[in-house]
């Protein structure tokens, strides 16, 4: 059962002087309840504006955007979102009152809060660490406690643009299996925009390629039929679906670097 559809979406960003710039042109897709969807795509094709549109925090120019039958008119507690950075973290408080700030925002009374709090920090594996400020944490760590907050808040989605990009590779892997391991026992349903096909095929149940920008839309998708074992960049059944993956992404690429130039 789908949770998320866009239909036949547009996104047309006005200029003050009168050259318009089309991001996404009838772009169309079904997120399944549960579903964890990579999208991927060269820089510039609109997966940031894919993603902004499905929070809320941007208004299609055309087509439809609903989740579980209803217009997205604006930002709402059912979909939590996850930044690349951890600038929307607040420095002068702890990692606990972080992420109790949106139960706080929403009158959820003290006790019950810190009662959230403190089970999904111990589920992203930050037990023990609820008294430390985002200074004291390494950068995988304030990662964690952004997904944390997010999740306290009990989303039906997670919304999460390249949220790993800025880590080393090795926090990265750990960073991926982590939330491999957080959705499979809350049950989000996840859109999660990324450029890396290797990141997309140890995370997705399916994957979506968009086409080169601008007045981009979605080329097609590569459902992700793997086990864990098999999720490991050595095994054959990777490497099969990276090939079908990258297959689809080459021209992309070619065509985004020829327009770059």
């Amino acid at each position: 059962m789908s949770l998320v559809q866009l239909a036949g979406v547009s996104k047309v960003y006005r200029s003050l002087k009168g050259s318009d710039y089309v991001a996404v042109r009838d772009f169309s897709l079904d997120i399944r309840e549960g579903e964890f969807f990579c999208l991927l795509g060269t820089s510039g094709c609109g997966k940031t504006t894919v993603l902004n549109m499905v929070a809320g925090f941007e208004q299609a120019s055309a087509g439809s955007i609903t989740i579980a039958g209803r217009p997205i008119v604006g930002p709402a507690a059912d979909r939590g979102v996850v930044f690349q950075g951890d600038d929307s973290l607040y420095g002068w408080l702890t990692a606990l009152g972080n992420v109790e700030f949106g139960l706080r925002m929403r009158g959820v009374a003290a006790a019950e809060r810190r009662q959230k709090a403190e089970h999904y920090l111990k589920l992203v594996g930050l037990a023990g660490q609820d008294h430390k400020h985002p200074s004291e944490l390494s950068g995988g760590m304030k990662q964690r406690i952004q997904i944390a907050r997010v999740l306290a808040n009990e989303p039906r989605m997670l919304l999460m643009d390249e949220p790993f990009a800025a880590l080393d590779a090795h926090t990265r892997a750990d960073m991926q299996h982590e939330l491999k391991r957080i959705c499979a026992s809350t049950g989000a349903t996840v859109l999660f925009i990324t450029h890396d096909i290797d990141e997309a095929i140890i995370l997705a149940d399916r994957i979506g390629v968009m086409h080169a920008g601008p007045a981009s839309r979605l080329k097609g998708t590569v459902a992700v039929d793997l086990s864990e074992p098999e999720r490991e960049r050595t095994h054959d059944r990777f490497v099969g679906v990276y090939r079908q993956v990258h297959e689809m992404i080459r021209d992309e690429v070619a065509i985004s670097l020829k327009r770059a130039h």
